[in-house]
């Protein structure tokens, strides 16, 4: 099991924003993260607001993102804020058609390696979108997104008074005080290769700038936090075969495979995620929707379906304290965090 010797370590962080006079409406340059875009929604985002910030995460090249970050500063697109705390709340309706919020803080991080147990990983992560991101860092040197990490700490709380940013359903204060996060252990919810890829950049530049690193903390306590599931859905499901059952409802008794208009329950002690994994089908693609993983099955797009529950966070949480990790897509944390909102330049 992995324990922490040190403390995570948060600070304050003197944010870019946008100034809406110079830049236009908040509503057209923020998106959503560079790895959640697909090529249509990224020539969209382009197309919205010369400004987008999909023009910085997504870029023709890492020297044009450099060039336009600071093209935008010295023309006061994107002006610098006194150094802050943030309270962030997020107003979503899930995959399950229910509304909720979400409440966290935006702090500056102290990045750690994962093997002093302050950070903790839970998903596999892969070079190349590392590689690419860190080619990015080092051309803008400024941390363009943050990502997201669960802490079992108390939750956040916001002022009693009108957002200094608002955009859908994010809104943001500036803060005095933050998290406290004192000999708490962090889970990174979404943000692995972001994370490994600020690591290496600090490995190269070893200076205490590069140390640093914007996040969005959110407490495991949180009434607006949920995972939802993500279903499997299968080319060839390798002969894989379970106990007939008739259609479940909403709560899935287990692991539930959809194939030949039947449904079949795989009995197993292992988290869903890792029962699919272990069966090792082919061709799999995955998708929120249940509705949607059976009419591929129907459609004769795919052999079957792997119909799985939402995991729950207090076991990725264990997973992670024992220095293992889950499969990829073992966790949907639903909204994703707005990109656009805050920059943190390293060099401010």
């Amino acid at each position: 099991m992995l324990r922490s010797g040190r403390m995570a370590e948060i600070k304050q962080f003197g944010a870019l924003r946008y100034d809406e006079t110079n830049a236009g409406p908040l509503e057209d340059l923020v998106a959503p993260p560079y790895d959640v875009i697909s090529g249509a929604e990224r020539r969209e985002y382009l197309a919205r607001n010369p400004y987008n910030i999909v023009h910085l995460t997504l870029p023709e090249s890492e020297e044009e993102a450099a060039r336009d970050l600071a093209a935008w500063r010295a023309a006061a697109v994107l002006t610098e804020e006194v150094p802050a705390y943030w309270a962030l709340s997020q107003t979503y309706v899930g995959p399950d058609g229910v509304e909720r919020t979400r409440i966290g803080y935006v702090v500056a991080l102290r990045i750690e390696p994962y093997d002093r147990g302050v950070v903790l990983p839970h998903e596999r992560t892969h070079e190349g979108p590392k590689e690419g991101r860190l080619r990015l860092l080092r051309a803008t040197r400024t941390q363009l997104e943050p990502i997201f990490l669960l802490h079992d700490g108390p939750p956040a709380h916001i002022p009693p008074r009108r957002p200094d940013l608002a955009t859908g359903g994010d809104r943001l204060w500036r803060v005095d005080d933050g998290p406290d996060v004192s000999g708490l252990q962090l889970l990174i919810a979404d943000g692995h290769h972001r994370y490994e890829t600020a690591l290496a950049f600090h490995e190269e530049e070893g200076s205490d700038a590069s140390s640093w690193m914007m996040v969005v903390l959110v407490s495991t306590r949180e009434q607006g936090l949920t995972i939802f599931a993500t279903h499997r859905v299968a080319e060839r499901i390798n002969g894989v075969r379970g106990r007939p059952i008739d259609e479940p409802g909403d709560e899935l008794p287990g692991v539930v495979l959809y194939r030949a208009g039947r449904y079949e329950l795989l009995d197993s002690d292992a988290l869903d995620v890792e029962v699919v994994d272990r069966l090792a089908p082919k061709g799999v693609t995955y998708t929120p929707s249940r509705a949607e993983a059976v009419a591929t099955v129907d459609a004769g797009r795919a052999e079957g379906a792997f119909l799985l529950r939402p995991t729950r966070i207090e076991d990725v949480f264990a997973v992670a304290r024992r220095g293992g990790v889950m499969p990829q897509k073992s966790t949907y944390f639903f909204p994703k965090l707005t990109s656009g909102l805050l920059l943190y330049p390293l060099d401010a």
